[in-house]
Order: C-alpha cells, then structure tokens, then sequence
C-alpha cells in the first residue's frame, strides 16, 4: 500500500462519481422528457452507483490510513491534510488535482441532483392537480386496497402522495 494505491484508489472513485453524475442527467432527461415510466430504473441505477462508491469509500479510507501513517499525518487525514503531509511536490501536485477533480464533480452532482429533485416535486404537483380536477376522491383506502368510498368502514390514508 502507499501512494500508488490512493491515487489508483481515487481515480475509480472520480470515475464513479463521473457515472453517477451521467445517470443523474439522464435521470433528469427522463423527467424533462415526462418519461415516467422508467423513471425507477434510473433511480435504481443511481442507488447502484452509490452503493459502489460506498464500498469505494471503506477502501479509500484504509488505503489514506496507510499513506497517512508512511508520510507521518493522522490516521484518519483528510485528502487535503496527505497534501499537507507530501514528501514531494509531485505527489503534493497528483493529489491536489484529485481533490480539486472530486470537490467540482461533487457540486456538479449536487446541482444535478437538486434539478431532479425540483423535476420530481414538479410532477407530483402536476399529477396531483390533474386528478383533483377529475374530481375523483383519493388518498384513502379501504384495508383491501380499493379506493375509500362514503361508508364508515377502515381506512388506510396514503401520505406519499
């Protein structure tokens, strides 16, 4: 293990955050486009993503532990305190670059992610607007799953809506 490693290490994670910045903007394409339908396999795809970069991360912190304790820093360094704690310009430059390609592709995905989310409230609106003008009642259940009509019978109230 050492700064190799890390360096390996972090650009599978920037190549992972490059990917779940690509399914964001086709998740949002899907939403501009009213593509409803597969709009849950490219939430799923998103979640897959993410699980990998979870994993990533576990790895990332053993292999920072590792160049931490070899460069003399704290175990658990931040990227910008290993900077700090480089032997070499050289490698004080690589991981400055990685730091500066994550923290950029990190506000990208939180931009592209807040787009969605605003597409996603957008639509619910819409489509919670149409069927109040359909003027069908919704929201409440009988225990059977149907739709609630004027009896008193048991209800369940869906508030996902």
């Amino acid at each position: 293990m050492g700064a190799n490693e890390l360096s390996l290490h972090l650009w599978r994670e920037r190549e992972l955050l490059e990917m779940l910045l690509f399914k964001l903007e086709e998740q949002e394409l899907l939403l501009a486009a009213g593509g409803s339908r597969w709009i849950h396999l490219a939430s799923r795809e998103v979640e897959a993503v993410l699980d990998r970069m979870r994993q990533a991360g576990l790895g990332r912190a053993v292999e920072v532990a590792a160049v931490a304790d070899e460069w003399g820093a704290p175990e658990s360094a931040t990227l910008q305190e290993l900077i700090d704690h480089a032997p070499t310009d050289a490698w004080r430059e690589v991981f400055t670059e990685h730091l500066r390609a994550m923290t950029d592709l990190a506000a990208e995905i939180s931009g592209r992610r807040d787009a969605n989310e605003r597409h996603l409230r957008a639509a619910v609106r819409a489509t919670q607007e149409a069927i109040a003008a359909l003027g069908v009642p919704t929201g409440e259940y009988d225990a059977d799953g149907s739709v609630a009509r004027g009896d008193a019978s048991p209800r369940l109230l869906d508030t996902d809506l």
